[in-house]
C-alpha cells in the first residue's frame, strides 16, 4: 500500500511554524546560491554582449587587453587594404583605429577615485557599434575636445552630466551626450575623438583596430591572412570572444566565492532540515506504528517522509528563487581585474539558473531528510504503539 500525497500535505500544514522556519532557512541558502549564479551570468552577458560576431579586434600579440596593446599607424593603415574587410556604400573600409587609456574619477557620494576607460575613436567606430544609441545630448564632434559618456558612468560618477567638464591629459573635455549601449561593457566607457585623444595623451600608436568583416563566417580565413603577412605582427580575435576573455578572472572569483558560501550555508540548512524531520519522526511515532499496523510497508513510510522533506525544500527553493529574481533590478559597479577599470553589470536570471537552483534545493532536502526517513521506516510496530 502507498501513502497518499494528501497525507504529506496535511503533515506540513499541521506544523506551520516548523515548516515556515525550515523552509525559510533553505530559502536564504537558495537565495545566495541563485544570486551568485545570476551575478556570474550578468557579468558574462554584459561583456559577451559588448561585441558583435561580425567584428574582429586586432591587438599586439600577447596583449590581454586593449590598454596593454599597441598597433602602429602603418599596420593600422595596411589592415584597411586587406581582403575580407567590409566596405561602406562609398567603398570606404569599415575599420576603426582606436586608443584606450585609463583615468580616475570619484564615484558619486565618495571621495575615492575609480578607474574608467576613455576610448578614442573615429566616426567609423560609432557605426561599428550599433547597440550604442544616444539617449541625451548629442555625439562628440570630430577634432574637438568633446566626449560622450556611457549610461553607467552618468549614473554613478560625479561631474559626468551634460555640459560638465572632465579634466584629464592636461585638457578640459566637455561632456555633450550620454549613450546607452544596451547594458554592455560600453556603458562603462567615455568616448571621444581618437586624434584628439592621441595628441592629449601623447600616443604615437593606436591601442587596437576594430574591423567589420565582409563575412562573419570568414573569420578564420581573415585570421590566417593576418598571420601570413609578415608586416602585420598582430593577434586577431572575434569581438565577443575578446570580451569574454575579459570576464574570466572576475567570473572565476565570483564562482569560487559563491560555491564556498553556498556549501557552508547549505550544510546549516541540511542540518536544520534533518533536525526538523527527526523531530517529526519522534512526535509521530505512534502515527507511524498505526500506519504499519494498517498494512503500509516500510518503503511507503520511507517514501512519505522523504517526499515531505523534498516538498519542504521545494517550498524554500521557490521562495528563495522568487526573492533572487528581484535582484535583476539592481546594478553592481566593480573593478574588472583584467582591464583594471570599473565595470557596471547586473544580475541575470535564466531558465538554466532557475533549474539548477531548484535542483540544489531538492538536493538539500534529500540529504537532510534521508536519515530521518530511514529512521521512521525502521520503527517497529510494537515499539511505536507503546510510545503512544
Amino acid at each position: 500500500m502507498k501513502i497518499p500525497l494528501s497525507y504529506v500535505f496535511r503533515n506540513l500544514w499541521t506544523r506551520k511554524l516548523t515548516t515556515l522556519l525550515t523552509a525559510g532557512g533553505m530559502a536564504l541558502v537558495v537565495f545566495v546560491f541563485a544570486a551568485v549564479l545570476m551575478l556570474d551570468a550578468g557579468l558574462r552577458k554584459t561583456l559577451v554582449g559588448t561585441g558583435s560576431w561580425d567584428n574582429a579586434v586586432l591587438l599586439r600579440p600577447a596583449s590581454q587587453t586593449e590598454i596593454q596593446s599597441a598597433v602602429y599607424r602603418d599596420q593600422a593603415s595596411l589592415v584597411e587594404t586587406l581582403p575580407g574587410v567590409a566596405r561602406g556604400p562609398g567603398g570606404e573600409p569599415l575599420v576603426s583605429k582606436e586608443t584606450l587609456v585609463l583615468i580616475a574619477i570619484p564615484k558619486r557620494g565618495s571621495d575615492k577615485p575609480a578607474n574608467l576607460v576613455v576610448r578614442g575613436m573615429p566616426a567609423m567606430g560609432l557605426l561599428l557599434r550599433p547597440q550604442a544609441r544616444l539617449v541625451e545630448g548629442r555625439m562628440f564632434r570630430p577634432g574637438s575636445s568633446e566626449v560622450v559618456v556611457g549610461r553607467a558612468i552618468a549614473e554613478g560618477f560625479d561631474g559626468t552630466g551634460i555640459g560638465e567638464r572632465l579634466r584629464f591629459a592636461g585638457r578640459e573635455w566637455t561632456i555633450v551626450g550620454t549613450f546607452d549601449a544596451a547594458k554592455s561593457g560600453f556603458d562603462s566607457e567615455i568616448w571621444g575623438d581618437v586624434d584628439q585623444m592621441m595628441q592629449a595623451f601623447r600616443r604615437t600608436a593606436y591601442s587596437s583596430v576594430l574591423v567589420r568583416l565582409a563575412d562573419a563566417g570568414g573569420f578564420e580565413a581573415f585570421k590566417a591572412r593576418i598571420a601570413a603577412d609578415q608586416r602585420l605582427i598582430l593577434e586577431v580575435k572575434q569581438e565577443p570572444a575578446y570580451y569574454q576573455d575579459q570576464s574570466k578572472s572576475l567570473s572565476i572569483f565570483i564562482s569560487y566565492l559563491g560555491i564556498a558560501l553556498s556549501v557552508i550555508f547549505s550544510i546549516g540548512a541540511m542540518i536544520g532540515a534533518m533536525i526538523t524531520m527527526y523531530a517529526a519522526v519522534a512526535n509521530r511515532s505512534a502515527e507511524i506504528g498505526t500506519l504499519r499496523a494498517l498494512g503500509f510497508r516500510r518503503s511507503s513510510i520511507l517514501a512519505a517522509f522523504l517526499v515531505e522533506s523534498l516538498m519542504l525544500s521545494l517550498v524554500g527553493g521557490v521562495a528563495g528563487l522568487v526573492l533572487a529574481s528581484f535582484l535583476q533590478a539592481f546594478t553592481i559597479t566593480t573593478m574588472n581585474w583584467q582591464s583594471f577599470s570599473q565595470l557596471a553589470f547586473g544580475f541575470h536570471l535564466t531558465p538554466g539558473i532557475a533549474g539548477a537552483t531548484l535542483l540544489f534545493a531538492l538536493a538539500m532536502g534529500l540529504a537532510g531528510g534521508f536519515l530521518p526517513s530511514v529512521r521512521a521506516a525502521r520503527l517497529e510496530i510494537v515499539d511505536s504503539l507503546r510510545a503512544a
